[in-house]
């Protein structure tokens, strides 16, 4: 069953009812289900899907014919093109009075055997292509390159395309329709584990508690995710090595760049290039407080560098470092010992990411007490606040989160109450999250002041899936 992905396939949807040629590029990490978001945008639609393989540039040809020519006249004549401007323009012969439809997974191992075959395609785009009633698709995994060699000025398909699509990791509300046999506290605790990635959270067995999950199919030799992090460094990167001792480094709480540098011992140089990379595949990323100024965020020294990822966070936290004891079968030793005491701390940041999700959705519906300019965390000196939004009136709503066994009440409220002095603004609200409910006198508290806000599990989790 397909789940989520909504605005991705409007947005296809609304390329391919367009008259003319249509030219879309879509692109993201490994695994986080583009071509499973093609397929399914395909499923009632004809079309040719060709999978590129990492072969020589003939054999590419080849392969691409083979697939090209299966239902059109011309193959009673030829079994290969000569080149390939002949098998791009195919799509024209293709069968049907409808669109056209042709889709290419991961072009970058088309254009690595032959560099020309980005001119190739803009010179039939522009003398032939553009104008007719055809959708070509272009996919790939390879972000750096789709976007340096692809989408990037100077390069021959720059401003061809009609449509670019980076898919990016699924919001909670869609990865917890993955999991619709757990309760509540469940689906967080699988999407603070796993994230938004379709692979990752297919490989969690919601008939299974998370604990058994993770002793099962992550801490287990064997299981797809005990190896997962490994082969996906290895696949897009070199000097593993490196980019683990920083990743390592952010998990366990380094996140301003000199805390990285002190704790690697990278050169200052080298790891500014190092963490970069790892942005780009969406590894990490470097956050700021929420009211943080454009100019000030360009500055590489300022911003807090955290694991994207929340399963490369976890991965880092609690399996990189017990790779030996793993190795030898010790897998009840690490988890009772090293994961489980920890795990409702580790939640408690993905969380916070739910919670400001949550807020961010309610200001599109316009659910907020208004629209608000920018909602996010903050953060001053050794002050912080989980969630703030503010407009440019000075209205702002400040939000607390909790992810603990005790209910909130008014000391968590007075606390969070007592921080809006920072931010002197003219009128403020409060939202207070939490996993475990909120103590009477909080409930009594909220019923009387309209500005105080209470939300639990049952607002946060979408129902029915």
């Amino acid at each position: 069953m397909f789940i989520g992905r909504k605005a991705e396939l409007e947005f296809l949807e609304s390329r391919y009812r367009r008259k003319g040629g249509q030219l879309i590029v879509i692109y993201g990490r490994r695994r986080i289900g583009k071509t499973e978001l093609i397929h399914e945008f395909c499923r009632y639609k004809k079309h040719v899907f060709y999978a590129c393989r990492e072969c020589t540039d003939t054999e590419q040809l080849a392969a691409f014919s083979n697939k090209m020519l299966k239902n059109i006249v011309l193959s009673n004549y030829i079994q290969a093109f000569q080149d390939w401007e002949r098998g791009f323009s195919s799509i024209l012969e293709q069968p049907g009075s409808g669109k056209k439809l042709l889709v290419i997974d991961e072009f970058p191992h088309m254009v690595h055997g032959n560099k020309s075959i980005p001119s190739i395609l803009q010179n039939l785009w522009d003398s032939k292509l553009k104008n007719e009633n055809i959708m070509i698709i272009l996919c790939g995994s390879a972000m750096s390159f789709i976007e340096k060699e692809v989408l990037a000025e100077k390069n021959p398909l720059y401003g061809r395309a009609t449509g670019i699509l980076k898919v990016n990791e699924m919001s909670f509300s869609d990865a917890a329709a993955f999991f619709p046999g757990y309760p509540l506290e469940s689906k967080v605790l699988a999407y603070s584990i796993l994230g938004g990635v379709p692979h990752y959270l297919k490989q969690f067995d919601d008939s299974l508690s998370v604990d058994d999950n993770i002793t099962e199919n992550i801490l287990t030799r064997g299981s797809i995710l005990y190896s997962e992090v490994e082969f996906m460094m290895r696949q897009e990167l070199r000097e593993t090595s490196v980019y683990n001792s920083i990743i390592a480094a952010i998990a366990m709480g380094n996140t301003k760049l000199n805390d990285i540098y002190q704790k690697t011992l990278i050169e200052r140089a080298k790891i500014s290039v190092y963490i970069k990379n790892l942005m780009d595949l969406n590894i990490v990323e470097r956050e700021f407080s929420v009211d943080t100024a454009i100019k000030s965020s360009a500055n590489v020294q300022r911003g807090l560098y955290n694991i994207k990822d929340n399963y490369f966070k976890f991965w880092y936290r609690f399996v990189y470092p017990y790779i030996s004891e793993l190795e030898i079968g010790d897998v009840e030793g690490v988890f009772t010992h090293s994961v489980k005491p920890y795990l409702n701390e580790f939640t408690s940041k993905p969380f916070e990411n739910i919670c400001i999700q949550y807020m961010r959705n309610l200001n599109i519906q316009g659910k907020l007490p208004r629209r608000f300019k920018k909602i996010g965390r903050w953060w001053y000196k050794d002050q912080e606040i989980d969630i703030v939004a503010f407009d440019d009136k000075g209205i702002y709503i400040l939000g607390e989160c909790k992810w603990t066994n005790e209910k909130i009440g008014l000391n968590e409220f007075s606390l969070l109450k007592s921080k809006a002095s920072f931010l002197r603004g003219k009128e403020y609200y409060y939202y207070m999250f939490s996993k475990s409910g909120f103590t009477h006198s909080l409930k009594a508290l909220a019923k009387e002041e309209p500005n105080v806000r209470l939300v639990d599990l049952r607002n946060l989790v979408p129902v029915p899936f």
